[in-house]
């Protein structure tokens, strides 16, 4: 025959229980004990008895005299939450309940960031959560000051502190003005955990063409592309060359190639020719031969 858990049996005993009703209990203990640290628990009265406590995921036992003191070392209680203290003597059941509350100290941080690649200046486009836990993995709920920082390759910093709500911290960065891996930052007093946003170039800014006769036709080729705080576009950016003719009009579309686009197009006379990256327009040259 299996033997069932000691938390079980001890859970289903309690729900048959009926404490004793009396004037005084024969408990006296804490209304609150933080999760890891020691507490005792005095028992008035007489004769031997059992002593239980019983919680989510956790059941001690201790065998006690009444009229001593039962003492529970450091780390017994670890779990936060509701728990019962149960005497059960010869002839009577007592139950008191008290509260495991988290540690004041936090020990570990979940921090969150997202995205991990994202455009550069962007305003609010970087978010990060934290969640504070004590040594024993409790959410600790009690305000406690996060401090968050985002380095750019450049040494520029972002720097906001926000207080803890229910356990949770959030912020929102901008996405700085440099192309690179940014270093984003959670800390709690010596406590810290560190995530890397990539940063890339935005839409193409400033663009320009130029155009010149080669032969029967025209070379158009842009300035080098960046945008607008001066990150040149990555290559394989594509580029986009319209010339709009009397009855007629040509399409190239050309990736970048060394931050510059280049393109071969007829170059009819009185020609308009157009240049675009996405919803960027560039100049215009009106083409005569």
């Amino acid at each position: 025959m299996r033997t069932r858990p000691l938390i079980f049996l001890t859970t289903m005993a309690l729900a048959m229980l009926q404490p004793v009703a009396a004037q005084e209990s024969s408990l006296t203990l804490p209304k609150t004990v933080e999760a890891g640290s020691a507490f005792s628990i005095h028992i008035a009265g007489s004769g031997k008895a059992a002593l239980y406590i019983v919680g989510l995921g956790q059941v001690l036992k201790r065998d006690v005299e009444a009229g001593g003191t039962a003492f529970f070392p450091a780390g017994s209680l670890y779990n936060a939450g509701h728990y019962l203290a149960v005497l059960a003597g010869n002839s009577s059941t007592e139950t008191v309940s008290f509260d495991v509350v988290p540690a004041t100290k936090p020990a570990e941080l979940s921090f969150l960031a997202k995205p991990s690649r994202l455009p550069v200046g962007l305003h609010d486009g970087i978010t990060g959560a934290v969640y504070v836990f004590d040594a024993y993995h409790n959410l600790i709920y009690a305000p406690t000051p996060v401090s968050f920082e985002l380095t750019s390759p450049s040494g520029a910093v972002q720097k906001h502190v926000v207080a803890t709500r229910d356990g949770a911290a959030w912020t929102a960065m901008d996405s700085t003005a440099q192309q690179g891996m940014d270093r984003f930052l959670a800390r709690v007093d010596e406590i810290s955990n560190a995530r890397v946003i990539g940063q890339v170039p935005g839409d193409p800014c400033g663009l320009k063409m130029s155009a010149r006769q080669s032969g029967q036709a025209i070379l158009l080729a842009t300035d080098p592309v960046r945008d607008c705080n001066g990150n040149a576009v990555p290559d394989g950016t594509i580029v986009t060359f319209t010339e709009a003719y009397s009855g007629g009009q040509s399409t190239v579309d050309v990736p970048l190639k060394h931050g510059i686009a280049e393109a071969r197009m007829a170059g009819h006379s009185g020609a308009t020719i157009s240049v675009a990256s996405g919803v960027v327009v560039g100049n215009q040259i009106r083409w005569e031969k």
